[in-house]
């Protein structure tokens, strides 16, 4: 095991049920995440789970917002804390001390208190995987990357409806800020 395992984290975004929902026709699909989580526990390091959710209402959704606002415009109003909608997908179970961050857009980091645990666990090193790659992998390795972060993304952890987007942001884009691995290569390193 690396000595950084205790200034690493693990995070998990969006395996939310209604995103992992989207990718139910493929029962593989998670298999990655899975591993992944595996990896990190057996290694000591902190896993965090994101996701979305809003309040009763979704007060926290402009109408500006094209991506969010149709959240509020569908009625999906199933997207509060306590919904199934944004709970952690069950073959993901998050355990006792796997803080579980809720954030209010794209980014790992916008609206929550995702950094405030990052520092005060002195977490320099985060281990991205997520759905979908677009979007809350790319803002989040975006903004990761400009609070100094050392990042790797876990290319066969992150989803995307689109492939070929997929491919671009995991071949050309993503490793101009992180190391891009397979979660098998990533665990070869932490033996």
């Amino acid at each position: 095991m690396l000595n950084q395992s205790n200034h690493t984290a693990l995070l998990l975004m969006d395996v939310q049920n209604a995103i992992t929902s989207r990718f139910s026709e493929r029962s593989e699909a998670l298999v990655p995440f899975q591993k992944a989580l595996e990896t990190a526990r057996r290694s000591g390091i902190q896993v965090i789970f994101v996701r979305l959710a809003f309040r009763d209402g979704h007060p926290e959704i402009s109408p500006r917002n094209k991506s969010f606002s149709r959240i509020s415009e569908t009625g999906m109003g199933a997207m509060g804390p306590t919904d199934a909608a944004t709970q952690i997908h069950s073959s993901l179970e998050p355990k006792p001390g796997e803080p579980i961050v809720t954030k209010l857009r794209v980014s790992a980091f916008a609206g929550s208190d995702l950094e405030i645990i990052l520092r005060s666990r002195q977490i320099n090193t985060l281990v991205l995987g997520g759905i979908a790659t677009s979007g809350v992998v790319l803002s989040t390795l975006r903004e990761a990357a400009d609070k100094d972060f050392a990042l790797t993304v876990l290319s066969d952890a992150c989803l995307d409806a689109d492939p070929e987007v997929h491919r671009v942001l995991i071949e050309k884009v993503f490793p101009r800020q992180a190391e891009v691995m397979t979660v098998a290569a990533w665990a070869e390193t932490l033996d």
